[in-house]
């Protein structure tokens, strides 16, 4: 019996593991870049906040985070938070709601979602990837189509950071879609267009601070988790030694 069920655990891992490219592959089109979302790099995530409200607050919600949370975990202080982060509310205990009226959703084609845990639900690569892959396309009402996220309503505000770029001829979709970087060297599924105001490079910076700070909004609480972890394992392992050291001293005298 204990056979068996190691067998059907065997199993059904590899069915995972056989069907774990076929699924990003149809969630995505193209395989995603890798990227390791660290919302403990506080200076990074302090600038994806900045992003996020210059760039992303007009139409996208983070309706699980309050603004006085942001500062509070974020170090960023009451009178900052208010003059440079804070364009929806005034009062530090309000939610990160949008500016535009719900209505004006109807301009894209449907309400912008909530973004408050994207990468939770998507990952980390998948919103890196997404916000590199925009590309011209004339068949889409907004003038640009998605690679990852194909007939996306959403319009690639931040071309004038990357700037503009086509499909290459030469690559298929999906086709070293994980070496592009968001750059346009040989490989590259996309060929540029017009140059932004930032480079390849830093436009990358850009997009990771982005998804540092929206790794950190999807769950506030993990870096204190992750430390309360820490203490924890390191607390069993001195536990562990005393309680050694005090099994030795009963056993002491029994041969």
């Amino acid at each position: 019996m204990t056979r068996l069920l190691t067998r059907l655990a065997q199993v059904s891992a590899m069915a995972v593991v056989a069907l774990l490219p076929q699924a990003v592959n149809a969630n995505s089109g193209m395989p995603l870049l890798h990227f390791s979302a660290d919302s403990g790099n506080l200076p990074s995530v302090q600038r994806g906040a900045r992003n996020f409200m210059a760039y992303c607050s007009g139409c996208h919600s983070l309706k699980y985070l309050r603004y006085e949370r942001i500062g509070s975990d974020l170090n960023i202080p009451p009178d900052v938070l208010k003059k440079n982060l804070m364009f929806t509310s005034d009062k530090l205990g309000d939610q990160i709601k949008i500016a535009m009226p719900a209505a004006s959703g109807d301009w894209f084609g449907r309400v912008p979602p909530d973004l408050s845990l994207e990468t939770r639900a998507r990952g980390a690569d998948w919103v890196y990837t997404y916000l590199q892959s925009f590309y011209l396309d004339d068949s889409r009402p907004m003038g640009v189509n998605n690679t990852v996220l194909a007939g996306a309503s959403m319009p690639h505000v931040l071309w004038e950071l990357q700037g503009w770029q086509k499909k290459a001829e030469h690559a298929a979709e999906g086709e070293h879609g994980a070496e592009h970087g968001g750059g346009h060297h040989e490989g590259s599924p996309f060929e540029p267009v017009s140059k932004g105001t930032l480079n390849p490079a830093e436009y990358q910076g850009f997009v990771g601070d982005l998804v540092n700070f929206l790794d950190y909004a999807s769950e506030p609480g993990k870096q204190a988790r992750i430390s309360t972890g820490l203490k924890v394992m390191l607390y069993l392992f001195v536990l562990l030694g005393l309680t050694y050291l005090l099994k030795k001293e009963f056993w002491r005298d029994i041969h």
